[in-house]
């Protein structure tokens, strides 16, 4: 393809010996600006509002869900303005929004949003996990795009009575949850491009199924370079919708050629960021002979994944090798490839908690990433699974942990 002919030319200096020396400052600026809706009137769960449908809809086979198809009964909302803060927060049936065409929203994508999940125990209780590190990250993402600050803890509240209310969307099969949908929109009527005077918090929320439903299915990646996710003092540590629609021809490109996700790779030096929307993780013998499970640092490119945390503090518990945050480019990754260094390697995310890798291309030819030499029969290595059950073990709790929020 000639996208990918012009992915060879290659530029004079290496790219981010060029936007180094800018990002750190801009970060302080970001720090300096004072968070949207301060003094006003905060987010407060007690003022609550509650509308229970009268007409309560038809639930799907847990065999038929499928992501983000079916919706519960409510969703929340709570309206904002620059004058009086937040406004009471709304639970009421499920329905449309109505928005005027001239809303921020939709013509600069002033638009973040969070991703969780809510799980039934065996004994019946809703457990949510780790769902403070969603509210941080939402309100870090409020912050970026100078969207309205709110309190987490409040916000976590509404969303317990959310889960309460929606009781019954929440599958009581192992493997099977309730997606929770929290997002902020600018809702100020105006075509001009500035901090928005209104904006709009709504949670929805979906009945999903277990992400592989027969068992793991390793992924093939494309190493992506002609395309970027993200930038150094971008918005690739936020999550935004404007991060994500770029990505979705990239998408289409590699799928008609056999693989499921793109490799996001950065720059001359072929630094790996992502693949596709989860984290990247290494297992491998590194080149001093340790093994060593290694992810790219936080470095401003890359979502801070709750699940990429989970893993990296689990690892870090049973210190039975090297846990690294460090750059790793697609050269030392192929190199250590062909000298066998590679043990396992696997994206991370909510939706499939890990996402066993097989096979990348890069440079013109197929690489071959090993899943479990010892038997040839699974698809994710034994690393890849152990983490898997244990983190789903906490999600049901079923392995005690702090992690596991009883609703």
């Amino acid at each position: 393809m000639l996208l990918r002919r012009l992915a060879t030319v290659r530029p004079a200096a290496p790219l981010l010996s060029i936007v180094r020396p800018t990002t750190t400052p801009l970060r302080r600026m970001l720090s300096q600006v004072p968070p949207q809706g301060a003094g006003l009137p905060g987010l407060s769960a007690s003022k609550l509002i509650k509308t229970q449908t009268k007409e309560p809809k038809t639930m799907l086979p847990n065999n038929e869900l499928l992501f983000g198809k079916t919706f519960s009964d409510h969703m929340l909302t709570i309206e904002w303005d620059n004058k009086n803060g937040w406004h009471a927060p709304e639970l009421k049936p499920y329905g449309k929004l109505e928005l005027d065409p001239s809303c921020t929203v939709f013509h600069y994508a002033v638009e973040c949003f969070e991703g969780l999940k809510a799980y039934k125990d065996k004994d019946g209780k809703i457990r949510l996990f780790r769902p403070d590190m969603n509210m941080k990250r939402l309100a870090r993402s409020c912050e970026r795009l100078t969207l309205p600050a709110f309190d987490q803890s409040e916000l976590l509240e509404l969303i317990k009575e959310f889960c309460r209310t929606d009781e019954r969307w929440i599958p009581n099969e192992r493997g099977y949850s309730l997606y929770i949908r929290p997002t902020v929109i600018a809702t100020q009527e105006s075509l001009g491009v500035g901090a928005s005077s209104r904006a709009l918090l709504f949670v929805i929320a979906s009945p999903v199924g277990p992400y592989y439903k027969t068992g793991f299915a390793a992924v093939s990646l494309y190493g992506t370079d002609h395309y970027t996710r993200a930038w150094p003092g971008g918005t690739g540590d936020a999550k935004i919708g404007a991060n994500y629609a770029p990505g979705i021809r990239p998408q289409i490109e590699v799928a008609q050629d056999g693989y499921q996700q793109n490799l996001w790779l950065f720059g001359e030096e072929q630094w790996i960021t992502e693949v596709g929307t989860m984290n990247f993780f290494l297992f491998w013998k590194n080149a001093q002979g340790e093994r060593e499970l290694i992810t790219p640092p936080l470095d401003g490119t890359i979502l801070p994944g709750v699940t990429r945390d989970s893993i990296l503090s689990l690892a870090r518990q049973w210190n039975e090798f090297k846990v690294t945050e460090s750059k790793l480019s697609m050269f030392e990754v192929a190199k250590a490839i062909e000298e066998g260094r590679v043990i396992e390697m696997f994206g991370a995310g909510t939706a499939a908690i890990v996402s066993p890798i097989k096979r990348i291309h890069s440079k013109g030819k197929d690489l071959n990433i090993p899943l479990d030499p010892s038997d040839k029969a699974q698809q994710a290595g034994p690393l890849t699974r152990r983490l898997a059950d244990t983190i789903m073990g906490i999600q049901y709790g079923e392995i005690p942990h702090k992690w596991s929020v009883v609703v």
